[in-house]
């Protein structure tokens, strides 16, 4: 009767819900009595298009369906995060947990950013977010609870609170640590001798590009009679020859000082942010070592920076001196070999 009196009304054009159902209870959720009612007012379609139920259904397995999305962040292996202005931690899913190292949600609420972040970087990061509203694949490293670097790549974006005006940060951090080890490694291996561990040519480059405008000194190294000294005893030999010097020199020169392997039996020191009298003192110091150790004879020569001349120039000066140091296994009626 219920039924009938709501399709009357409804066919009507009545606008209001008529008395008799109005003074009745609501009939229970799995009646039939409450199945007909929806249908009637959904114009005999079961369940409504535009119904919760029927959306849901509609989006399953798609990311408009709400329980794919939590399906997906909580899966999902990098790190989603939800972050406030202050910096205080206010949501994140599983992945950001295992990349942190933090066992639960509620810990890691205790941290902020900034304890695992370089104010540097926090910063930079912060103020390009305000400034463009988003940020992509900007590198961060994460110091961890543990002790452990991490390198991650961040995408977010900030997002303003239409009612109470709060920005928040949203963001996904995936991590490229193991990524980055072995750009270091193909790089090193793109800037190094294999036979002897010293920089090739490549690291002039890196080595002027970093010293900018700063003083250097440099200090030719090159074997005497190399060529005779292999032909004579064979390529292992003087393979042998050039890896002792070059430990040799490791071994007397300061930790921020480079060695580059010029080619063949030429190697090259590098010492930046000293003066002449400086560079000199390391060739004297070398020229000592080399009177009681040295494992094969050699010859050197040395400048340091003239104004902010390029390294080439201060190479070729230094490679003009050669004449001028000489260590104790040679002669100084020997006339060093003509290159």
């Amino acid at each position: 009767m219920a039924v009938k009196t709501l399709e009357c009304a409804l066919k009507s054009g009545s606008s209001k819900v008529p008395q008799a159902l109005t003074n009745r209870a609501p009939p229970a959720a799995d009646s039939s009595q409450n199945r007909a009612i929806r249908k009637v007012l959904c114009g005999g379609v079961w369940p409504p298009m535009g119904s919760v139920t029927a959306t849901t259904r509609k989006a399953k397995g798609k990311l408009s369906d709400p329980d794919v999305l939590v399906d997906l962040v909580s899966r999902i292996s990098e790190g989603i995060y939800i972050t406030n202005s202050a910096g205080k931690i206010i949501d994140a899913n599983p992945g950001f947990l295992r990349l942190t190292g933090i066992k639960s949600l509620e810990e890691l609420k205790l941290y902020r950013t900034t304890d695992f972040l370089s104010p540097q970087q926090h910063s930079a990061e912060i103020a390009m977010l305000n400034r463009d509203g988003h940020v992509k694949d900007f590198e961060l490293t994460f110091h961890l609870p543990d002790g452990t670097v991490r390198t991650v790549l961040d995408t977010a974006y900030a997002a303003k609170d239409p009612l109470t005006g709060q920005t928040t940060y949203r963001g996904v951090v995936r991590d490229i640590t193991e990524r980055k080890s072995l750009e270091g490694m193909l790089h090193e291996q793109s800037v190094r001798d294999p036979l002897t561990g010293c920089f090739n040519r490549r690291g002039l480059t890196e080595f002027e590009k970093r010293e900018g405008i700063k003083q250097w000194g440099c200090i030719v190294v090159d074997i005497d009679d190399f060529k005779h000294y292999n032909d004579t005893f064979g390529h292992l030999a003087g393979d042998e020859a050039l890896t002792s010097l070059t430990r040799f020199l490791f071994r007397h020169l300061r930790s921020d000082a480079s060695i580059v392997r010029m080619g063949g039996d030429e190697f090259l020191i590098l010492l930046p942010s000293v003066d002449l009298i400086q560079t000199k003192q390391t060739a004297n110091r070398i020229e000592a070592a080399a009177a009681q150790e040295g494992p094969t004879p050699f010859s050197m020569g040395y400048a340091a920076r003239d104004g902010e001349e390029k390294l080439e120039m201060t190479i070729h000066r230094a490679d003009q001196n050669l004449y001028g140091v000489r260590t104790f296994m040679r002669t100084q009626s020997k006339e060093r070999r003509k290159k």
